[in-house]
């Protein structure tokens, strides 16, 4: 087992970035991932399950949803494998933290549609099958169409592939590089870097340290790390599954493609032997057409 622990299993992610005791881990983060935005001071946790608002509908369970200071609200997800319209459950869910501002008893006419900004943040931890999501981080804001410009900050999406980043520990020159960095490699690592550059990751090691977990806690992140480990071998085999099919489909092509060459080829030959167009096209295999269009 490593000296830290996966950040990426359901009770790894939510130790880290979901309690009380380590919500100064959040803060920071948030700050670095929306530097020159927005600055957050202090974040209250909101319940993690939105409740439905009829009993026939299914309530929404969020992997960290909190308020800021100043009345922003943050859904943070953490994704281990690919899973359909990905995108648009997330859409979902902000549209979900809209409604439940928006129906709060406002009976003003002024005030019967505000509701403040809500970000929602994804950690994707394999390769987008969406070709929209082709880097590292793709930042979406409702903006005008020709102009680009910003028409509203009350959306906006950040989806973070993390396979797709690729630095070293001596090219992350920005705190958020740093994050990242740490985020995708901690369960390997035996020292936390960037200790002596930022005081937060000091505590980020003691609250990763899984050597400093209880008996409780152990017991519950290995439950967690076994369900990560299990989705990761599945989303393997699949990929193999996939290559496997890809790879019988592109020699059975190869076959056919091959087939077809030596069929031309023998018409050819029986042309030039002063067959006629019938004679040719059942030798060779072929039709009169294409047989016609050697001719």
């Amino acid at each position: 087992m490593g000296k830290y622990i996966n950040p990426f299993t359901d009770w790894g992610f939510k130790r880290l970035f979901g309690q009380e005791f380590s919500k100064g881990l959040l803060i920071s983060f948030l700050n670095d991932l929306l530097v020159g935005e927005l600055q957050v001071k202090n974040v209250v946790f909101k319940d993690k399950e939105e409740l439905p608002s009829t009993k026939d509908q299914r309530g929404i369970i969020y992997d960290v949803y909190c308020e800021t200071d100043t009345g922003e609200r943050f859904i943070l997800e953490m994704q281990n494998r690919w899973q359909p319209n990905f995108l648009d459950r997330s859409i979902c869910y902000a549209c979900r933290s809209v409604l439940e501002q928006v129906d709060k008893g406002k009976t003003e006419r002024q005030d019967a549609y505000k509701f403040l900004p809500i970000y929602t943040v994804c950690f994707m931890n394999y390769k987008s099958e969406n070709e929209e999501l082709d880097k590292f981080r793709t930042d979406i804001i409702l903006a005008d169409k020709d102009s680009g410009k910003l028409v509203s900050n009350k959306l906006r999406f950040i989806y973070l592939v993390l396979p797709l980043f690729e630095k070293k520990v001596d090219e992350c020159d920005t705190d958020f590089d740093k994050w990242i960095y740490v985020l995708k490699h901690m369960e390997a690592l035996s020292r936390m870097p960037f200790t002596a550059q930022k005081e937060i990751f000091k505590q980020l090691e003691e609250y990763a340290d899984s050597h400093r977990l209880t008996k409780k806690e152990w017991e519950a992140y290995e439950n967690s790390l076994w369900i990560a480990r299990d989705n990761m071998a599945c989303m393997a085999a699949a990929e193999i599954a996939a290559k496997e099919k890809g790879m019988a489909e592109g020699r059975e092509e190869g076959r056919a493609a091959g087939m077809a060459e030596e069929k031309i080829a023998t018409a050819k030959r029986l042309l030039a032997m002063g067959l006629n167009t019938s004679q040719v096209a059942q030798g060779a295999g072929l039709s009169m057409e294409e047989v016609e269009k050697l001719l």
